[in-house]
């Protein structure tokens, strides 16, 4: 007898008799008026704009059920991250009733994604495919029989990833697939990208904005809640053991290590914090979900909240993910969740403490403050968090929400994601000038705190840069990066910025030579490009220099996105009144005392609308490299002069060992690589190692050898370069 398992990624549907219980608010209906008059044409392609709150994939969801759904049509949903999709699924399931849905008696879902259902498992009766972008474009032949030239719906959530190659790919085949394609795409923020991104996004979406509104106009209206942002400082540091290996995790997948979770978890300091910040303003927070790290940081303040809740009548629980915790692989189920979460909204439980939990659909207006207790660097784990408070009073919620952020120090290392920020880019399109100018300065000031702070370290050597003149220090502009994982800023100097524009420029060429198609770099070949960039295109020798850390995001921003980033330039005006060397030569020629020099440079710092604060962040820091230059004038730190100009002997390109060919001529050189490669292949595709005979399936234990050696005459041309395997070229160097 075989045993039957459910999958609970594939759900089959019955619309509930009756209406709908949840109904949209008006920018919601007004959507779908515009969506429907949309749809009277043969196919579109066009973008929902709502905030965050606003209900942008009820509103799809809704719509779709009527239009798609309950008309035989098919719906591919698209998505970059697991807990999106999961969203997706919840909003059809729980919004299909036969008031919307007149002809459909079932349908059904299945979410495809690492984590969920494979591509594998797509059956041709499937009415809706909720997919991750990266699990269907490696499987778009799955697609096929599917799309069976049928008219579809293809949502892109987060639709301002939609310039991304995968993304278009899919697009195309798609519409290559199919008898017509609707293409929705949802977003809050449709223009918080470059400019060729911009143009890239109008051209995916080529029906414009079908409908728009604002977080201002939602809020105004009491649909959302006003947020009120409080930040506490816990001055606790835990960088201690923090390394570039861990950074990275933190960066690319907002996973902390295990040691620092342990650290922040058991942190009595950091919990009491949490504890007594509450109760200190606990009838102006009220009912209060807190998100915590994992379940034993829950257990660990759910003690704290509950004994010191005794003498104030106020209850604490917590709920966990019935996806196993990660960190201490324990579960809890669903039912003991749903208690709780009733508790929580009949008022028997004040503080409800959250660990991984997928509340997005959970009905709870009456929250009124979130605790954000877990660092992310995840915009959309961050709005997942904020938008459980910021349901407005028309809602059933509160005129205003409470978002309390708890600060840790990690010596600027991490780029968390501020909440503010969320609210703040909603109001992008609205900023002025000066707030966007400021804004650029203040993104420019984070990436130089830590060269301020070396510049004002006695103890670190830093005599190459401050020989420089000061305003060759103050950046053109900065590159803006907008990736899936993260955001990046590359500062650019003038010492730079010519060799970022050539390597920009040759950015197609590149990817094409080391074969990246898709949208990562495998590990090993991201380190060799960055490597290659890094020599070909930059110098040790340039003050300011290059970061390989800025070339390795360079590369992985151009192979998902195939675009130039966008470059912000300060302004030549600007940069001139932050030059420290200008105020020092002022102090210096009006031979100012003591008290006269600290008044003057106070004032600098005080004056209203100065971008000195904004940039240099630290009076300190500042001061220090005024003392610098006034230094400079005394004559007791040397200028750095003019460098002398020198020309090399000339010799011809096949005298140079194959790796200086790559990095000087990289289309040159990468070609006679490929052909050497290409010559040690046999009939059946594999790579046959000149020296020993074996046979390798891939290169990973395979390079490029000289048949004569460099050393006795011989040349990197085709006919003198072969493929040897490790042990063979160690052998034959040890010769």
């Amino acid at each position: 007898m075989s045993i039957m398992i459910e999958n609970i990624n594939a759900q089959t549907i019955t619309p509930a008799q009756g209406k709908n219980p949840r109904q949209l608010y008006e920018h919601q209906e007004e959507a779908v008026k515009r969506l429907d008059a949309m749809n009277k044409k043969d196919g579109f392609r066009t973008l929902l704009v709502l905030p965050t709150g606003g209900g942008k994939t009820l509103t799809a969801a809704y719509w779709l059920l009527r239009n798609a759904v309950d008309k035989g049509r098919k719906i591919l949903w698209l998505a970059h991250r697991h807990l999106l999709l999961e969203q997706a699924a919840e909003a059809f399931a729980l919004n299909a009733y036969t008031d919307n849905m007149v002809n459909r008696t079932v349908f059904n879902y299945r979410i495809i994604s690492g984590m969920h259902d494979k591509p594998v498992h797509i059956k041709k009766t499937d009415n809706i495919i909720i997919a991750s972008k990266d699990s269907i474009v490696r499987s778009l032949d799955k697609l096929k029989d599917w799309l069976n030239g049928e008219e579809i719906y293809l949502v892109i959530d987060e639709a301002h990833h939609a310039v991304a190659k995968s993304y278009k790919k899919i697009i195309q085949y798609v519409s290559e697939h199919t008898k017509s394609m609707k293409l929705l795409g949802l977003t809050a923020t449709p223009f918080r990208t470059s400019e060729d991104e911009k143009g890239a996004l109008k051209q995916v979406f080529t029906d414009d904005i079908v409908y728009k509104t604002d977080l201002d106009t939602l809020i105004k209206k009491g649909i959302l809640a006003t947020p009120v942002f409080d930040e506490y400082k816990t001055d606790i540091q835990f960088t201690e053991h923090l390394g570039i290996k861990a950074l990275k995790s933190i960066e690319n997948l907002d996973v902390l290590p295990e040691n620092i979770v342990k650290d922040i978890t058991e942190s009595k300091e950091r919990n009491s914090i949490i504890v007594n910040k509450y109760f200190e303003n606990y009838e102006k927070y009220g009912p209060t979900i807190v998100f915590a790290l994992n379940k034993n940081h829950a257990i660990a303040l759910n003690a704290l909240f509950n004994e010191k809740g005794k003498k104030y009548g106020i209850k604490s629980d917590f709920i966990i993910s019935s996806v196993q915790d990660m960190i201490t692989g324990i579960t809890v189920s669903n039912e003991d969740n749903e208690r709780k979460i009733e508790q929580y909204r009949n008022g028997e439980i004040q503080v409800l403490i959250n660990v991984n939990i997928l509340t997005e659909g959970t009905d709870l207006p009456k929250t009124h403050t979130v605790f954000l207790t877990r660092p992310t660097v995840s915009t959309t784990l961050m709005t997942q968090m904020v938008g459980r408070a910021l349901r407005g009073l028309k809602a059933g919620g509160t005129k205003e929400a409470y978002i309390v952020s708890f600060v840790d120090d990690w010596n600027d290392k991490i780029a968390w994601v501020n909440p503010e920020t969320l609210t703040d880019a909603e109001y992008h399109e609205k900023e002025t000038a000066l707030e966007t100018r400021n804004n650029n300065l203040r993104l420019i000031a984070i990436s130089k705190i830590e060269e301020f702070a070396l510049m004002a370290d006695s103890a670190v050597d830093t005599s190459a840069l401050d020989k420089i003149a000061a305003i060759e220090r103050i950046p053109l502009g900065m590159y803006m990066l907008s990736m899936f994982e993260c955001n990046h800023q590359i500062l650019v100097y003038n010492s730079t910025q010519t060799a970022y524009q050539s390597l920009i420029k040759d950015l197609p060429n590149l990817m094409a030579h080391y074969g990246i198609e898709d949208e990562t770099i495998p590990e090993g070949t991201l380190e060799d490009m960055t490597e290659h960039c890094f020599k070909s295109y930059f110098d040790e020798n340039m003050i300011p220099s290059c970061n390989r850390n800025d070339i390795e995001h360079l590369l992985k921003f151009y192979a998902q996105k195939a675009v130039e980033p966008l470059f912000i330039t300060i302004d030549d005006m600007d940069r001139k009144k932050l030059d420290v060397s200008e105020i020092a030569k002022k102090i210096y020629d009006e031979d100012m005392r003591r008290s006269e020099k600290n008044a003057y440079i106070q004032n600098l710092w005080e004056e209203e609308g100065s971008l000195i604060p904004v940039y240099y962040t630290n009076p300190y820091f500042f001061k220090k490299l005024i003392d610098l230059e006034l230094d400079k004038l005394d004559g007791d730190v040397e200028i750095a002069a003019a460098k002398p100009q020198t020309e090399a002997e000339l010799r011809n390109l096949e005298q140079f060992p194959l790796q200086k060919i790559i990095e000087l001529y990289p289309k040159i050189g990468l070609e006679l690589k490929e052909n050497a490669y290409t010559a040690a292949r046999n009939a059946d595709g594999c790579y046959v190692c000149a020296g020993c005979g074996e046979i390798f399936p891939t290169r990973i234990y395979l390079q490029v050898d000289h048949i004569k050696p460099m050393a006795k005459g011989g040349l990197t041309v085709p006919d003198n370069l072969q493929i040897l395997c490790r042990a063979c070229n160690m052998r034959k160097g040890d010769r």
